[in-house]
């Protein structure tokens, strides 16, 4: 009985296989030449739109690296110009801190001697009091 069932089971589905073919045949709206150039030409305006889209994309990138490369270069010539600023300043601060350790030393060397000139002059006057 089980084998009589599958045969069965078997038979209605080559059934439906065969009026599914015949259905499809009757009602295809062109012939399978006509189909398969369709396919064909799908395929390749597919495949053209895909390039074209590709080639877009590449000019993009492209155009992207370029402003980028442009972007990058701009700011390595402005940390150039920054670093070139920072230099003269920092130049421009050792200059002026020599300049005035100059002028502090010439100061204290008058201030100094001109202790040692008041020493002398009160050391001598202290010796002319005391004679």
């Amino acid at each position: 009985m089980s084998e009589e069932k599958q045969s069965s089971g078997f038979s209605w589905f080559l059934a439906g296989l065969g009026l599914g073919a015949l259905i499809g045949v009757l009602y295809a709206p062109r012939a399978g030449r006509e189909t398969r150039e369709t396919l064909i030409s799908g395929a390749r305006e597919g495949t053209e739109y895909l390039k074209q889209r590709g080639r877009e994309a590449a000019d993009q990138v492209g155009d992207l690296v370029d402003r980028g490369r442009t972007q990058a270069t701009e700011y390595v010539d402005r940390g150039k110009e920054y670093l070139e600023r920072g230099r003269a300043q920092w130049d421009e601060f050792v200059s002026q801190g020599r300049q005035f350790v100059t002028e502090q030393k010439g100061k204290v060397s008058a201030a100094v001697d001109a202790g040692k000139q008041a020493y002398q002059n009160s050391a001598e006057e202290n010796k002319a009091e005391s004679a």
